[in-house]
């Protein structure tokens, strides 16, 4: 038997991210016969019609007037003050919910989900959150000894599935002293899917009605990643109001991202941010997390909160920037409608679309799919339970013509399986 040497914990399986995997070989495609013969849907960045990566100009022009010591010197553990001021502002807008508000600086949306789950749950916990997710979730809380449960996100009528959310959620409370859940919306991550007002109201009736057993803990963690490209900008905020001055044992956590809102997927910049009735409760959000901070990575990267601090503190900066991104979020909007509508046209069965960057397809066998797909130099992701669609990564014309190839391969592998049973 060969040499070890890593800790028990840090065993883990020798393969690579598929996702990057079937990246690279889409790259290699594109490179061999060309972009435009390639449909590279892998990608869960903002590209252009001709598979460019988007950089808007108002971030990047504002990022490269920094004064050098605004990117090279140390920032604050928590976050540098202005900062963490323009987070919660561009964040809620004029949907600030009522109640003590702390936010804390992290390394993109993932390190803020890293704080939440560390610090508001204990080892062995299971944590919430739907059945289609997005998969490091479950990377980010293994790591430390925690399990994610799922519920069905939707149900027989493709309806956010309440019934089954209620369930599970009991289950949890029935077990555990606090119940963790991961909320990704609006514009869910792989489904496009946007928890709608009512659906919200019953997600925290049911807290509320747990919270009446004052040693149950609830956490609800919102990750909003993909909140600067959902239809409206104000409408999908509204449901942060619906946070205000509820029971102290239950704590709201938002996962804040620079990454897709600013185009800065690499500079590695979000916050965490608690919404809560208690002062309490926010000092104990405040001081655990920037221990964490400090145990994990210390602090952030100080140019980036600097180009969002003058960004959003700058009204005629912020409307600049604001009209740029209306512009990149239109031309999603018409991707994602030209590929439902064809996908409704050829009988392609979808997951119910709203806003984002993805569209999901399901089916039995993904990886199948997503191999024999290859073969028409299409490329996309394989989840658990079927296909991830990039539409933030594909063109129109592309968008149109994949739905009926995915249709056509997804018929040959289910007669492929048909024959091998027989």
């Amino acid at each position: 038997m060969s040499q070890s040497m890593v800790a028990k914990h840090s065993m883990w399986p020798r393969q690579k991210d598929i996702i990057f995997n079937l990246s690279e070989r889409a790259q290699r495609a594109e490179k061999s016969i060309g972009k435009d013969n390639v449909i590279n849907a892998t990608i869960g960045a903002l590209m252009d019609d001709y598979g460019t990566l988007i950089t808007m100009d108002t971030v990047y022009n504002e990022y490269k007037s920094l004064d050098n010591k605004d990117i090279s010197a140390y920032a604050s553990l928590e976050g540098q003050p202005d900062y963490l001021e323009a987070v919660k502002k561009v964040c809620f807008k004029e949907y600030m919910p009522d109640g003590y508000i702390k936010a804390v600086a992290s390394p993109g949306g993932s390190g803020a989900i890293k704080l939440a789950t560390w610090n508001y749950t204990e080892e062995g916990d299971q944590i919430l959150t739907s059945d289609w997710f997005w998969s490091p979730y479950v990377s980010i809380t293994e790591e430390t000894g925690r399990k994610v449960s799922t519920y069905q996100l939707f149900d027989e009528n493709n309806n956010f599935n309440f019934n089954s959310f209620k369930k599970e959620f009991l289950n949890i409370a029935s077990k555990q002293e606090r119940i963790f859940t991961i909320l990704n919306t609006p514009a869910h991550n792989p489904t496009g899917y946007s928890v709608s007002d009512d659906e919200w109201d019953k997600i925290i009736g049911l807290s509320k009605e747990v919270a009446t057993n004052q040693d149950k803990k609830i956490i609800l963690f919102v990750d909003i990643a993909y909140i600067d490209f959902a239809s409206d900008d104000n409408a999908s905020r509204k449901f942060f109001k619906k946070f205000s001055n509820l029971p102290e044992n239950i704590l709201v956590i938002v996962g804040f991202s620079m990454s897709k809102g600013f185009t800065a997927y690499g500079m590695r910049m979000g916050a965490a941010i608690c919404i809560t009735a208690s002062e309490n409760v926010a000092e104990e959000f405040y001081y655990g997390c920037v221990h964490s901070c400090r145990a994990n990575w210390s602090n952030c990267n100080r140019g980036a909160m600097k180009l969002l601090s003058n960004i959003v503190q700058d009204e005629e900066k912020f409307e600049k920037y604001t009209q740029e991104k209306t512009l990149y979020k239109e031309m999603l909007k018409r991707r994602a409608k030209v590929f439902v509508e064809e996908a409704e046209k050829v009988g392609l069965d979808i997951l119910p679309y709203r806003d984002g960057f993805f569209v999901s397809i399901p089916c039995d066998n993904p990886r199948e799919v997503c191999e024999e797909l290859t073969k028409d130099n299409l490329y996309l992701v394989p989840l658990k339970a079927g296909l991830r669609f990039a539409v933030c990564a594909v063109n129109e014309n592309k968008c149109k013509v994949s739905p009926s190839i995915i249709k056509n391969a997804l018929q040959y592998i289910k007669n492929q399986k048909v024959v091998e049973k027989n």
